[in-house]
């Protein structure tokens, strides 16, 4: 059944990891900032917003306010984020987590959980990189383009917020807490595109979850229900390059689906997560995604998805496979439901 669904999607063939990142950055995202000239992090311990102290999580983790300071082509920039380390010995299993929100902890980003659970979380809110909009002049944005304007592949916002995770795991791999081989970069919905897009561009990266992602992230576009190529674009022509926006509205006349992005991360691990309540985001699509992306890892002699023959329903949990896939009752949002599955996903093959 998987089979025949794909062959009705005509994708296009998988090609070398190289190529597939080439099309990816120069024909949707844009091409990623290139790395800082210099950094500097500037430290706060215990130093949380919204009312918290020094007796977090029961004294079980610290929580440090980090501001990277970075020079990139003699223009500087800065942005801050959180890391919340247990305190107990020995090296820790990390998230680089993607936040629309600054606050530690958050209803959706569980800190306390995590840290009993033996894992660090490092979080920053994407628009303390640049602004979610049009406006190409502030934040990185503006030290990036010279009156705001942009070519025709360069970074949009997504790879802009795709690079500020990779500066936050840079550093992270400059603690001896935590475990380099047993990291992960997360989001939901624009910022699960955005996690796709920082693990497919940085091998650092040993797991990747895109939570409910969708149109533009873990979902195909050929044959996708729900949000399209052509709506995202209208809407959101920010999110990506110029020439992504420009290119024809039917998806099949692009040179690639997303199923390159997920499989451009391999040989490392992918989750993807799904809502059965989410139609725009398309379960379906980001299921069959996750199972055309597995050719890359089977030509490594590696296993992808591991699933039976059919369609996943109703909690169904996929962990088996170096791509896993889960989907839960509910619609689009990002909750304990979708932090436990990872959990269990990076436990299983750690």
């Amino acid at each position: 059944m998987i089979r025949e669904l794909l062959t009705e999607r005509k994708l296009p063939a998988l090609k070398c990891r190289e190529e597939m990142l080439d099309l990816l950055q120069t024909k949707e995202y844009g091409i990623l900032p290139p790395k800082p000239d210099k950094t500097e992090w500037k430290v706060e311990k215990n130093a949380l917003p919204h009312g918290y102290c020094a007796e977090f999580c029961a004294g079980k983790g610290t929580v440090y306010r980090v501001t990277a300071e970075m020079t990139l082509g003699g223009k500087t920039f800065s942005f801050p984020f959180y890391a919340a380390i247990p305190n107990s010995e020995g090296k820790h299993p990390f998230f680089v987590s993607i936040n629309f929100h600054d606050a530690v902890p958050d209803i959706w980003m569980p800190t306390e959980e995590l840290i009993d659970n033996g894992f660090a979380v490092l979080s920053f809110c994407y628009t303390s990189v640049t602004s979610d909009n049009n406006d190409f002049t502030d934040g990185l944005a503006g030290v990036l383009y010279e009156d705001g304007k942009r070519g025709p592949a360069d970074a949009g916002k997504i790879a802009m917020w795709a690079w500020a995770a990779q500066r936050v795991l840079d550093y992270a791999l400059t603690l001896d807490a935590l475990d380099a081989d047993r990291c992960a970069v997360c989001g939901h919905s624009r910022l699960g595109k955005t996690a796709l897009l920082a693990a497919a561009t940085d091998e650092r990266f040993a797991f990747c979850y895109s939570n409910d992602s969708g149109c533009s992230g873990a979902a195909l576009s050929r044959g996708k229900n729900g949000e399209t190529k052509d709506r995202i674009c209208h809407v959101f022509p920010f999110w990506f390059c110029e020439d992504y926006c420009a290119a024809p509205a039917d998806p099949a006349e692009l040179p690639f689906d997303q199923h390159y992005l997920v499989a451009s991360i391999a040989p490392r691990f992918v989750l993807v997560g799904s809502a059965e309540d989410d139609g725009w985001a398309d379960p379906v699509s980001e299921f069959l995604s996750a199972a055309a992306a597995s050719e890359a890892y089977e030509a490594m002699g590696l296993t992808g998805l591991v699933c039976e023959d059919a369609l996943p329903t109703h909690d169904a949990f996929l962990p088996e496979g170096h791509i896993g896939y889960h989907i839960r009752p509910g619609s689009h949002y990002f909750g304990r439901t979708d932090w436990n599955r990872l959990i269990q996903f990076m436990n299983h093959h750690s």
